[in-house]
């Protein structure tokens, strides 16, 4: 695996092989057995778009693997000031192993994959957010003991994370329904992917969507940019919140996950949350071990 862009870009098996390598190197992390896979290696990461989980969770990974990171914000690049993407893509493959990068434009992402000559993980684009659901997936796994023909319900915004989650659990074999207004819906190309590819809908109808859900999935209303729309989308999706009502609807045990950070009482109640916030902080503390793993596959030599 040379890039992370997007998870349709990878096989089902790909996706299995990361998630049974992050399971390896979360057991490693939680025992003290040292895993310096990346002895030596530079991680550049660029960040057009604030984060939490994203930076500490690469740059402890990479430290974890015996490699550095470097912190590259758009406000410390020429790229910030007009350069073209190829050109820094050029430049920053002669200096680093790897680059994470964080920013709006997919095709930034696609680009720098494309002139540079070192692995390019993407840690999110407006139009999907790969590592989250991997993380996701992992967590899905260790609490459900596997994923094939679970259902997942996705409740809210079709933006990047509905993509990735529709993307992801279609390839490793589990069924998925979105909720959402019919204006916000995901990328219609993935949709159509999807309806062929596995057992998919979208609809309105937030009761037919959760029906028999193992799994429920949200994210805030407004994501980083759309922060003007916030009030205007409250009133849009006031109906698509995650709370007692919809739990009644899911399957026995479900269990309940947020990418964060969450806006409680807006697209999840705080007792759904706290009912759930082990699954949710499970899931936080993934990204860590599932970013690891692809790090590993991309930035290592192959043995691991």
């Amino acid at each position: 695996m040379k890039h992370l862009l997007k998870l349709s870009d990878l096989s089902k098996q790909e996706i299995i092989d990361i998630l049974d390598l992050a399971d390896q190197l979360k057991y490693a992390k939680k025992n003290g057995i040292e895993h310096k896979y990346l002895a030596g290696k530079t991680l550049g990461m660029i960040f057009q778009k604030s984060s939490t989980r994203t930076r500490v969770s690469f740059e402890v990974g990479i430290y974890d693997l015996g490699g550095s990171a470097l912190f590259l914000s758009s406000r410390d690049l020429q790229i910030g000031r007009g350069e073209p993407v190829e050109d820094t893509a050029r430049v920053l493959s002669r200096y680093l192993d790897g680059i994470m990068i964080r920013t709006f434009d997919q095709e930034e992402v696609e680009t720098l994959a494309k002139v540079g000559s070192i692995p390019i993980i993407n840690g999110l684009t407006d139009y999907c957010h790969p590592c989250q659901v991997l993380a996701d997936l992992m967590t899905i796994r260790e609490h459900k003991g596997s994923l094939e023909g679970l259902k997942l319900c996705y409740v809210g915004d079709g933006n990047n994370m509905a993509n990735s989650l529709i993307a992801g659990c279609i390839k490793v074999g589990m069924k998925v329904s979105i909720a959402c207004p019919d204006e916000y819906q995901p990328d219609a190309e993935l949709m159509k992917w999807a309806a062929e590819n596995g057992e998919f809908c979208c609809t309105s109808d937030i009761a037919a969507a959760v029906k028999d859900a193992d799994v429920l999935y949200t994210d805030v209303w407004a994501s980083m940019g759309q922060e003007g729309e916030a009030e205007e989308r409250k009133k849009i999706f006031k109906n698509f919140q995650i709370n007692d009502e919809v739990m009644a609807l899911a399957a026995d045990g479900a269990m309940v996950l947020h990418c964060l950070p969450a806006h409680r009482e807006e697209e999840i109640t705080a007792k759904v949350f706290e009912e759930h916030a082990d699954e949710i902080f499970d899931e936080a503390e993934n990204r860590l071990h599932a970013q690891k793993a692809v790090m590993v596959k991309c930035m290592g030599d192959g043995t691991h």
